[in-house]
């Protein structure tokens, strides 16, 4: 694959993303890998270069792919005027801005002018508007490309946890489990890993949503009639899925080293451990979009916005991953170009 061109967001101009972009592109090493696009303002990045003096990042300022330089990382401005940027706040300001960000880099994703996406991290609370009205980055690609469903799934290296239900209270998580959802999301789960990761035959874990897996029915009954029926269903295609598991006991005795993936049916069920576990390079990745969408696996950090400290580990991970998955997608659509037909043995009369 030709080296591709990346887009990447600001996320909330007063959060880390713009920090931790610079971090990583001031290591000229990556334009070996990809060309970078930014969809910013030079002003907002000579802002956090001003903050990080031992970090020298050398971009291109274009307003247009004509001008896209394979040789820098390329700034590509997408407004021009002055932006208070206050780091560590939540205003509705940074929030505005952020959106458009990434709406441009959409846009030209869609227009086919970059190759993948990698997103900064925004805040659910300043980015709701008429023109954005989504909980999330995830929401808004589902929608933007018209995909029928999508997975949220992290990972680092071989560890990975996908979940059935995302940004949902708890005392919603029930009312929203159907076998159909879960039958709908593993599909997706195992075409995504077969498709983007290479792996021909995946092995899925699958939590239960109540402690001890609902004890056969005495603590809940969604393991009995919800999660084990959709599994069945799932098994009758030649779905690899084992469980439900206990989801203490399955992270206190290491149970995912055996798995491709494990299945959570809640969002700190499996976050939690996941980040416990996997440590600063976990990257979240949305598994159904015909796009390639990946992201750190932190939100905005406004606690440490602007001090110079955050971790670019993720986030230089997700370039990476993204640069991959593109690679694997490629490598998958020629390997079943042009399939061998079986031959069909007539049966015995």
């Amino acid at each position: 694959m030709e080296k591709p061109i990346i887009g990447i967001t600001t996320g909330d101009l007063n959060g880390v993303g713009l920090e931790t972009i610079i971090k990583v592109l001031s290591d000229n090493r990556m334009l070996e890998f990809c060309t970078p696009v930014v969809f910013g303002s030079n002003k907002a990045i000579n802002f956090y270069r001003k903050l990080l003096p031992d970090h020298e990042l050398k971009f291109a300022s274009i307003k247009s792919f004509e001008a896209i330089n394979p040789k820098l990382v390329n700034i590509f401005n997408c407004w021009e005027e002055e932006v208070a940027i206050n780091p560590g706040e939540l205003t509705d300001l940074a929030g505005k801005y952020a959106v458009r960000s990434l709406q441009v880099a959409t846009q030209c994703l869609k227009e086919g002018l970059i190759q993948g996406i990698v997103t900064a991290p925004i805040h659910k609370k300043n980015t709701q508007s008429a023109d954005f009205n989504f909980t999330g980055h995830t929401p808004f690609f589902k929608e933007t490309f018209e995909a029928k469903d999508v997975v949220m799934m992290l990972y680092a290296e071989d560890f990975r946890v996908a979940l059935i239900t995302e940004h949902l209270p708890i005392a919603e998580v029930s009312k929203q489990l159907t076998q159909e959802l879960i039958v709908s999301r593993i599909n997706i789960i195992k075409e995504s890993l077969q498709k983007d990761f290479g792996i021909d035959i995946p092995k899925i874990a699958v939590l239960g949503l109540n402690p001890h897996a609902g004890d056969n029915g005495l603590i809940g009954k969604e393991e009995e009639q919800i999660i084990k029926p959709a599994m069945d269903r799932l098994q009758q295609k030649g779905v690899h899925v084992f469980g439900p598991y206990s989801a203490d006991g399955f992270f206190a005795h290491a149970q995912q080293q055996k798995f491709d993936v494990v299945v959570a049916m809640y969002h700190d069920q499996g976050l939690i451990p996941f980040k416990s576990l996997a440590g600063s390079e976990g990257v979240n990745y949305t598994c159904g979009l015909p796009i390639v969408r990946t992201s750190p696996d932190h939100g905005t950090a406004f606690d440490i916005a602007g001090k110079g400290i955050a971790s670019p580990d993720s986030l230089r991970e997700a370039i990476y991953q993204a640069i991959s998955i593109l690679q694997q997608r490629e490598a998958y659509a020629a390997y079943t170009a042009n399939p061998l037909k079986r031959n069909h043995i007539a049966k015995e009369r």
